[in-house]
């Protein structure tokens, strides 16, 4: 399977969530042989922050998504401790979904400690909300993100996400990712 899309990235500093410090337009290849590539489409505002903030994102993201890491960030009881939440039951996105606390069982910048809702009728993944059981640099501490899932083509794919951290060096930050324009093909094993 091949997975290719768009992705919108903003960064606001400051907690002024109106006006963009620095945006990026990517267009997303993911395969599972490689993991994933990146064209970057347009960018625009603060070289530094396109520089040390999305480019730095994506190289993250680029290292994750290799074979042989990506298994290490899955939403599996090998990598997370999972417990049904009391008041489990929630409606999200128009879906009923099933709230459970997911705690790491590692420390990494990209594993959360927080709520995974899953859908009640197909166990697919609605939202992510919690707080990276690591810092993704000493200059921060631990990143406050959520990512909400839909179904597309029959897999449950992110179609939003948001993370806010704190720094000496850039003060508040968010960055917000919007996942668009889904192309999933099915390649033929070799």
């Amino acid at each position: 399977m091949r997975d290719t899309r768009t992705e919108h990235y903003v960064v606001y500093r400051g907690g002024d969530e109106t006006h963009a410090s620095a945006e990026m337009t990517v267009e997303t290849t993911y395969s599972k042989e490689t993991g994933k590539s990146y064209k970057i489409v347009s960018e625009s505002g603060s070289e530094l922050i396109q520089k040390y903030v999305l480019h730095s994102i994506l190289e993250t993201e680029r290292t994750i998504n290799l074979p042989g890491n990506r298994e290490k960030s899955w939403l599996t009881s090998a990598n997370y401790e999972m417990h049904l939440k009391s008041g489990a039951m929630e409606r999200l996105d128009g879906r009923d979904s099933v709230a459970m606390a997911i705690t790491p069982r590692q420390s990494a910048p990209n594993l959360v400690k927080g709520t995974l809702w899953v859908d009640a009728r197909d166990g697919s993944i609605v939202k992510i909300d919690g707080v990276g059981s690591a810092s993704a640099s000493v200059f921060t501490g631990p990143t406050k993100m959520m990512r909400q899932y839909a179904m597309i083509g029959g897999f449950a794919m992110a179609t939003h996400a948001r993370a806010e951290s704190d720094s000496f060096l850039l003060g508040k930050t968010v960055v917000t990712i919007d996942y668009e324009d889904y192309k999933i093909q099915m390649v033929a094993a070799r």
